[in-house]
């Protein structure tokens, strides 16, 4: 099975697009990690599969598969390259977009700077909807892990977030705490693991360790989650400047009920086609 790729990066989170709208896709769990992987695929974080929508409100419909081969339901990186991708392809004419995933209706839109700004949607704090065994709504809550107690505000950009403050992000036990959040009883489908350092009330710097692909060098929803944490903890000031290891993003939010913006870079590295 021959297939064609396109190999893009938002911030250095990188991704395998595939055409699901013009060739028919179906790939397995085993497959999909095999694309993946650094050593035997092409080598990605996620896999981003562009289909023909099934809601009439939209125009295409967004599939999103980690790198362990699990279907999640959002990711704000992806969505940007996700608009770049079919407006290069000519699968569209359109600069704005409507598009249909598991997580919601997200919007991106292609700026006038080569950028890329997405409407993610409000974020949702309800625990069952996170979801998350513990209080709805929380600014902050505990959360005891390996032997330490820490603050963590838990919400939702479409998938599930626990967002802690630290002091130092590039000494911050990632790889040792991440994938003991990620794997938490208290996330019944598991969580990406956010760690942010405040440099001032309108920059932040962030690393986070992904459910099903690790620690990545940005992560769109991720950014998204450490913003509204941080607002919503009377710590920062929209808009917020997220410095992460891949690159800059800029994220934009107005309080609850209101919907968070993202925008960053969406950059194609090269075209391709691997035998399954």
């Amino acid at each position: 099975m021959n297939l064609k790729f396109t190999k893009m990066h938002g911030a250095g989170n990188d991704f395998v697009v595939l055409d699901g709208v013009r060739q028919k896709i179906e790939l397995s769990p085993e497959q999909l990690r095999l694309l993946a992987d650094r050593h035997f695929g092409v080598g990605c974080d996620q896999i981003l599969l562009v289909e023909k929508a099934r809601r009439t409100d939209a125009d295409f419909r967004y599939r999103i598969f980690n790198a362990d081969g699990g279907e999640v339901e959002q990711c704000g990186n992806g969505a940007r390259c996700f608009v770049r991708f079919v407006y290069d392809q000519k699968l569209t004419h359109k600069r704005e977009i409507v598009v249909e995933t598991m997580g919601g209706l997200i919007r991106p839109r292609l700026e006038d700077d080569g950028r890329v700004t997405v409407d993610m949607g409000a974020p949702i704090f309800d625990a069952a909807l996170i979801p998350f065994d513990g209080d709805s709504g929380a600014v902050s809550v505990p959360l005891d892990v390996a032997n330490e107690t820490l603050q963590i505000s838990v919400l939702s950009m479409g998938n599930p977030h626990a967002v802690q403050v630290v002091e130092d992000v590039e000494r911050a036990p990632v790889a040792k705490l991440g994938p003991l959040i990620e794997h938490h009883p208290r996330f019944p489908k598991r969580v990406n693991a956010g760690f942010m350092q405040i440099m001032d009330r309108r920059h932040i710097r962030l690393r986070v360790y992904e459910r099903g692909a690790g620690e990545t060098l940005s992560c769109g929803t991720g950014a998204c989650a450490a913003a509204v944490a941080g607002i919503r903890r009377r710590l920062l000031d929209s808009p917020v400047s997220v410095a992460t290891r891949g690159g800059l993003l800029t994220i934009a939010w107005g309080g609850d009920g209101a919907p968070v913006l993202l925008t960053g870079p969406a950059i194609t590295v090269f075209e391709g086609e691997i035998n399954l």
